[in-house]
């Protein structure tokens, strides 16, 4: 009895190996573990007779990648919330509870099925890599990540083919590879694995190789402009503070002026000027196109003949406060329609309820209440470019970015806060995963943050030099473009990876049914 017990607990190791394999893969860590890092777990459910276990392991395994790979969490609720270190790492535990429940229930869907379903051991493996993949596409999580960033993270060419199936649809392949490791994982020993291990490596090079191809395969741009991305480094203090108007805003336009004089002096002949989100101090649009503040910006880019892209507060027809994105030319002039934050951010820019629950609000007061946005209907201009706007958390949505492409955006602009999640770590995963909308529609992405990381993708996804983080800095990128961009076949055919994952899985349950009940036949005696 005491060796059944003993071997059941080292049992629980295996979910603790996948939650270490996920965690450590994925970005700012390389995707070394990304393609069997399913298996522990996966062998442990296999195991299990109880729904109770699998969903347990399930968030066992969720919790200790999310406490490895998200750990910037823990900073955020200090600075945002206000809060000592502990009471934040004790947020920080809540969070890697609830943040990613879509193992736990891809465990749960897995499980039911086994009822009405033969039980195979490769059919119960291969409803498991589909239940997790299809989960992970629909289960909500705050900060929609997935296991396609981490191989553009990691610079290697696969992810080019998110041209034709998107980041979620190399997340989808990536979690299918654990299905072919566990394979070769039980076969190791025998010569069918061994092979099995060779012919995974070629078609992963195969992959690499056929993403070269790719990004050479690309039509060539036809225009280029020059744009100088501005990154004044304003704190967390200084903007809480200007937002609730406790000065700094003379400060911090400052700050942004002199910033961009350096950088225009350094390089003269841009095009455009970029700051970042809510860079401006001060409200635009209407009636606050007369302030002080305005009429300041307005002087110094008609001294210095150079228009600008900007984050400003603006107010919708309900008279709520927006995030926006205003274009202004060189003369100073405030170009109509500006874009306001479509996608807000919960317990950020909104209270999930609060239209239901007034009552909200006055229990979470530091939580803004943000007016929205039209959705990616909106094309900013300047001169002849047709710029498509996004701000922030807005990045993360395919979708969105699927909607500038198809009303005929050029390039994406996107501006950010990431002041309040620290610098090793959530930068870098913003990061990509707002350039990676450029490699899925082909076309370039400039994005400028208030304290880093700012930097300009190309069509291709080559990422040019990075800005330092926290850090007062400017400079000028030449990005090369397409004037009337083709659309992509990941674009086209948005959907057709889900809708074939559904087949998938809809063909194994048919056949686990039809395994499970077909009329014996019975043998000749």
């Amino acid at each position: 009895m005491l060796g059944q017990w003993s071997a059941k607990r080292s049992q629980w190791w295996l979910p603790v190996l996948s939650g270490i394999f996920i965690g450590t893969s994925y970005i700012p860590f390389p995707p070394w573990a990304s393609l069997f890092c399913f298996v522990p777990l996966w062998l442990f459910w296999q195991l299990q007779q109880r729904l109770k276990t699998v969903v347990l392991s399930g968030v066992l395994t969720s919790f200790i990648y999310t406490l490895i790979g998200f750990n910037w969490v823990t900073f955020t609720l200090h600075e945002f919330a206000k809060v000592n270190w502990f009471v934040a790492g004790i947020g920080m535990m809540i969070f890697a509870l609830i943040g990613h429940l879509f193992v736990p229930i891809a465990g749960m869907l897995w499980f039911w099925s086994r009822r009405c379903c033969s039980s195979a051991t490769w059919l119960s493996f291969a409803l498991m890599a589909t239940f997790t993949a299809l989960a992970e596409f629909y289960v909500p999580m705050l900060f929609k990540w997935n296991f396609g960033y981490s191989w553009y993270g990691a610079d290697l060419p696969v992810y080019q083919w998110a041209e034709l199936i998107g980041f979620t649809g190399l997340s989808m392949l990536t979690i299918f590879a654990n299905l072919f490791m566990l394979f070769i994982w039980q076969h190791k020993t025998r010569r069918v694995g061994q092979l099995g291990f060779v012919v995974i490596l070629l078609i992963f090079t195969g992959l690499n190789l056929g993403g070269i191809w790719l990004k050479n395969r690309l039509p060539e741009p036809d225009a280029s402009f020059t744009a100088l991305l501005v990154q004044a480094n304003i704190g967390n203090m200084e903007k809480q503070s200007m937002e609730h108007g406790k000065g700094f805003r003379g400060e911090i336009l400052k700050k942004y002026l002199q910033t961009t004089a350096d950088g225009l002096q350094k390089n003269p002949g841009v095009d455009f000027v970029m700051w970042s989100e809510t860079a401006f101090p001060y409200f635009l649009g209407g009636d606050f196109n007369d302030s002080v503040f305005f009429h300041t910006l307005q002087a110094f880019l008609s001294e210095h003949q150079v228009a600008l892209l900007t984050g400003a507060y603006g107010k919708n027809d309900a008279d709520l406060i927006t995030n926006s994105l205003f274009a202004i030319d060189q003369q100073g002039t405030v170009t109509e329609p500006h874009y306001s934050k479509t996608i807000l951010l919960a317990l950020g820019e909104y209270i999930p309820g609060e239209d239901r629950f007034p009552w909200l609000k006055t229990m979470l007061p530091m939580v803004s209440h943000f007016g929205r946005g039209p959705g990616p209907t909106v094309l900013l201009k300047l001169k002849d470019y047709a710029m498509g706007p996004q701000i922030c958390y807005e990045s993360l949505f395919p979708e969105f970015s699927k909607g500038l492409a198809d009303i005929g955006a050029q390039f994406i602009v996107n501006v950010t806060n990431d002041s309040w999640y620290g610098g090793w770590q959530e930068p870098y995963q913003h990061l990509y995963m707002t350039l990676a909308r450029g490699v899925e529609f082909r076309r370039p992405v400039l994005r400028v943050t208030n304290t880093g990381i700012s930097t300009v993708s190309l069509a291709d996804g080559e990422v040019l030099a990075l800005s330092p983080i926290d850090a007062n800095w400017s400079d000028a990128y030449q990005v090369p473009y397409q004037t009337q961009p083709q659309a992509t076949f990941y674009q086209r055919h948005f959907d057709l990876m889900t809708w074939l994952l559904w087949s998938v899985l809809l063909g194994l349950l048919g056949f686990g049914i039809w395994h499970t009940h077909r009329p014996m036949i019975p043998t000749a005696q």
